[in-house]
């Protein structure tokens, strides 16, 4: 099973549109507190729909709290426009972790700084200085390591 975080995730409907993805392809989710928005939040439910029993999502208090209690087990990759290695670059393993960052800063420093080596974009233009939605991020670096893990064998 892979691991997908947001860390500080700030707009409901991204949480929600993950909780639907990761209920359909049994990754668990785990969201780093503080939220910005409540979880029985309407645009949250809206978002993932009939989808929440599928899903199993854990909290926690900080991102050191999930870190520490995985970090010697599992990889952790970082999403991250500041990354030179590219989402396809790595080969992601069953229990992998896959980090994502607040909408409207990414994730901090002290996080990236954790595993350099473990950073990773996805290519995009850059003359508009944008990034793409947390969601789609979040869909596009999964599916490809449920690609890698032969998840759509399993159909």
């Amino acid at each position: 099973m892979l691991n997908i975080v947001f860390f500080e995730p700030e707009i409901p409907f991204n949480t929600g549109a993950l909780v639907r993805t990761c209920g359909l392809t049994k990754t668990k989710f785990h969201l780093i507190r503080p939220l910005g928005f409540l979880m029985d939040d309407k645009h949250v439910k809206r978002s993932g729909l009939d989808y929440w029993e599928l899903a199993e999502i854990k909290y926690y208090d900080s991102f050191l709290e999930l870190y520490e209690k995985y970090k010697n087990t599992n990889n952790f990759y970082f999403a991250t426009t500041k990354a030179t290695k590219k989402y396809t670059d790595v080969e992601y393993k069953d229990g992998d972790f896959i980090v994502f960052g607040p909408e409207t800063r990414g994730l901090p420093q002290e996080i990236l700084k954790l595993k350099p080596e473990n950073n990773i974009r996805i290519p995009m233009l850059k003359d508009y200085g944008r990034s793409l939605n947390l969601a789609n991020s979040a869909n596009i670096i999964l599916f490809e390591a449920l690609r890698q893990n032969n998840f759509f064998d399993l159909e």
